[in-house]
């Protein structure tokens, strides 16, 4: 019996491919896994000129509140009444009740305003309240 040989031109003229369809899965796994965990910085919305402090510490911030040289309040780049400030401000913390809050107060701004955002907040139930200021 004669045996005969395979020819090889078949399977050497398929051209090998790499399957990268487990690589783009893990791409876009880890991708949604970054996005999920990011932290995003909150803005509330203007810019205010702070005081200058010799001391600053840097915590967790869940509400970001600024108060400008006019007295209005701003929350979430939304100018907020003084009669709503708690509404927002328990709002925020529900989403991260880990979290303090922070308050941007222009050096021109009034202490009331600051003092009612800073009761409203302690109503609410956070204890971590600080205001921001520019390092001296």
């Amino acid at each position: 019996m004669r045996r005969r040989r395979k020819s090889l031109t078949s399977s050497q003229e398929q051209p090998q491919a790499i399957d990268l369809t487990p690589m783009l899965d893990v791409v876009f796994i880890m991708l949604i896994f970054f996005i999920v965990t990011a932290t995003f910085i909150k803005e509330p919305g203007i810019e205010v000129d702070r005081s200058v402090a010799i001391t600053a510490n840097q915590r967790n911030v869940s509400v970001l509140v600024a108060i400008n040289d006019n007295n209005e309040i701003w929350i979430d780049k939304k100018r907020v009444e003084p009669h709503a400030v708690r509404l927002h401000i328990l709002r925020l913390y529900a989403e991260n009740p880990q979290g303090g809050l922070v308050i941007q107060a222009d050096r021109n701004a009034d202490i009331e305003m600051l003092a009612l955002v800073a009761d409203e907040a302690k109503s609410v139930g956070i204890v971590d309240i600080s205001v921001a200021a520019e390092i001296q």
